[in-house]
């Protein structure tokens, strides 16, 4: 998580919301630096010289979101207690949180470094020990559903379906 609040209009804020917009559009892969900066207003040298590099942008933004989504994940396990229900209520309440947020393909795809996988560990919390495992496809149920809203698919209609794929009706 960053350590700081990027200044409104500040070629940083600049940068965040138009790899957010094309993050979220393109994906990472088809996003280009170049388009990027450009959509933000500022040179690529910009972006180089506020984040390193495409990656180093994409992690602070992914990182961010991630927090966001997985504070409200963890809100929902708290009031649900540790069931297998409450994971899919949780995950239920990620996917609308993704939606609110405009990160459902950010959060959909895979992270292009490999980083670990915060939903995974957050969900296998609540299931027994023995089922924790589980916790991987359940989070790979729930990022298909975000796809899916992301490809153009109704939330309602990839909620429905995530929750269908869980077990739940």
């Amino acid at each position: 998580m960053r350590g700081w609040v990027p200044i409104p209009g500040s070629a940083q804020h600049r940068l965040l919301e138009s790899s957010h917009q094309l993050f979220e559009h393109h994906g990472y892969e088809l996003a280009s630096v170049t388009e990027i900066a450009a959509n933000a207003g500022v040179t690529t040298g910009a972006l180089y010289h506020h984040f390193g590099s495409k990656l180093g942008l994409y992690a602070l933004l992914r990182e961010d979101l991630e927090k966001r989504i997985d504070e409200r994940m963890q809100g929902a396990l708290a009031v649900g207690g540790r069931t297998r229900r409450s994971a899919i209520g949780a995950l239920r309440t990620g996917l609308d949180a993704a939606v609110h947020f405009s990160c459902c393909r950010i959060l959909g795809e895979a992270h292009p470094a490999g980083a670990d996988d915060r939903f995974a560990t957050t969900i296998a919390t609540v299931l027994p020990e023995a089922r924790r495992a589980a916790s991987t496809i359940m989070v790979a149920a729930w990022r298909a559903a975000l796809l899916a809203v992301a490809d153009g698919r109704s939330a309602d209609a990839a909620r429905r379906a995530l929750t269908y794929a869980l077990g739940e009706r």
